[in-house]
């Protein structure tokens, strides 16, 4: 029977309680430790931030600042959404002065803060953050980095000039799940590293709701669905095998969101009398009106009585109201990646949309043991005794940043880039651009093969 460990038990076990041993770990940096243990960081000055972009990323990263008022500030924002740059004027207090329409109106200005948090919509990343290093701002980024190759290398090569402090976005990387996973991985509890298989179920709602009618419904507009979702999964390999990917193969497709399965009786608009709406997974007056799900995406009034009719408002109006099987989309629906990395380890990738569930699921298999995990539990076996330890992760996250987004990664994250910037040490940062351009150039290469349908070397 696998044997349930506590939090305090599996600081120890991995080394990482006051006083343990670090006999049997390999040599890890400041920004690994910083990672997995991150305390209550308080910096002798305050770091003051201008948030770009006030949509739902911008609030998560944004609402670090309200939790933990003796380490950030945020003194600035740009949003062209009126009711959401003065929503979110009014949740840090932000002057008149410093509030902005678009990102190109805050550069107009003197610098007047440490740094910029970029939570803009995927095709404004690139531009505000070569001009913010250009002004010598220090920058949180929201992934993906940018849309193309030549993009990501270009701030890199803007980074490395200016010498700023840039985190992105991984927080997969900041989650205790994922870093407990890496943990047993580089202590040897499973010998040597063969193989992995790491899977991403998206859920098909959720599927429906970002990739078919959301924001990332087109790939030229946005990006290919395997950089704006699951960079995250592709960085995660990376992080974990602790080798650089050498090639890959490709395979995905969108088999089932076009016109050509559109039921008869449906119609352009779930709102507008479609035949088979109150059987339909994907109905948006059920997600949206009578579910009232994924409403983060609205710009609802406060006063609850108001809210039926705001929703059916953007139902008649935007995408979000539209038919799954009538909509311009073009991202895959499914994909699949092989992997080889330095040293013969290998990999496989696949991210799923039709599923009933969320969270990754990772085998590791070692030549002494391996790790079966969901984000909920992670089970280790051990070839040599035949014992199994199982971890919870609801044990994992008690601290001060439990509850929060991504398996606790969000505000670890934030913790995490407050002190490097407070600091002004980028070594102190676990999602660095130079640690997380791997997984990007691992991206614009799966598109590469699958377009080709052959093995690509993935260029470093």
């Amino acid at each position: 029977m696998a044997k349930s460990i506590s939090r305090r038990r599996v600081l120890q076990t991995l080394g990482l309680a006051a006083g343990a041993s670090a006999l049997h770990l390999k040599a890890s940096s400041r920004a690994d430790q910083a990672a997995t243990e991150l305390p209550v960081y308080r910096p002798e000055r305050l770091v003051t931030a201008i948030t770009l972009g006030a949509g739902a990323r911008g609030n998560v990263y944004g609402n670090y600042a309200l939790n933990h008022s003796d380490q950030l500030r945020i003194v600035g924002v740009a949003e062209p959404i009126p009711i959401r740059n003065e929503r979110y004027a009014h949740k840090h207090q932000i002057p008149a002065e410093n509030r902005f329409v678009t990102w190109e109106h805050v550069f107009q200005r003197a610098r007047f803060a440490d740094a910029i948090l970029i939570t803009t919509p995927d095709h404004l990343h690139y531009g505000p953050c070569l001009k913010a290093l250009e002004m010598g701002y220090d920058i949180l980024l929201e992934k993906p980095m940018a849309q193309t190759e030549r993009e990501c290398r270009d701030i890199l090569a803007k980074i490395q000039k200016t010498k700023r402090v840039v985190g992105l976005c991984h927080v997969l990387r900041y989650a205790p799940y994922f870093i407990t996973l890496r943990k047993l991985i580089r202590d040897g509890s499973i010998g040597k590293l063969v193989s992995l298989q790491h899977f991403e179920p998206i859920q098909h709602v959720h599927m429906a709701h970002s990739f078919v009618r959301g924001n990332w419904h087109n790939s030229c507009k946005s990006n290919p669905i395997i950089l704006a979702k699951s960079c995250h999964d592709l960085d995660i390999l990376r992080w974990l095998t602790d080798k650089p990917c050498k090639s890959l193969s490709a395979f995905g497709d969108l088999s089932w969101f076009t016109k050509k399965n559109a039921p008869q009786g449906s119609t352009a608009r779930c709102i507008e009398g479609c035949a088979v709406e109150s059987s339909c997974p994907y109905s948006a007056l059920r997600i949206y009106l009578r579910e009232r799900s994924y409403l983060y995406v609205f710009d609802l009034p406060e006063r609850t009585e108001l809210v039926p009719d705001a929703i059916a408002n953007y139902l008649r109006t935007t995408d979000y109201g539209r038919c799954v099987y009538r909509m311009d989309n073009d991202q895959c629906d499914h994909y699949t990646m092989n992997l080889e990395f330095e040293g013969g380890i290998t990999a496989t990738f696949n991210m799923e949309a039709f599923t009933s569930y969320h969270g990754r699921r990772t085998r590791v298999m070692g030549s002494m043991g391996d790790l079966v995990g969901d984000m909920e539990k992670l089970v280790h076996t051990d070839f040599r005794t035949g014992k199994q330890t199982s971890y919870d992760a609801a044990n994992f996250d008690e601290g001060v940043y439990a509850k929060h987004g991504h398996g606790g990664g969000d505000y670890r994250l934030m913790a995490n880039w407050v002190e490097a910037v407070a600091r002004q040490d980028a070594s102190l940062l676990s999602s660095t651009i130079e640690a997380s351009i791997e997984s990007h150039l691992m991206c614009f290469a799966a598109e590469r093969s699958r377009k080709s349908r052959k093995t690509v070397a993935v260029r470093l």
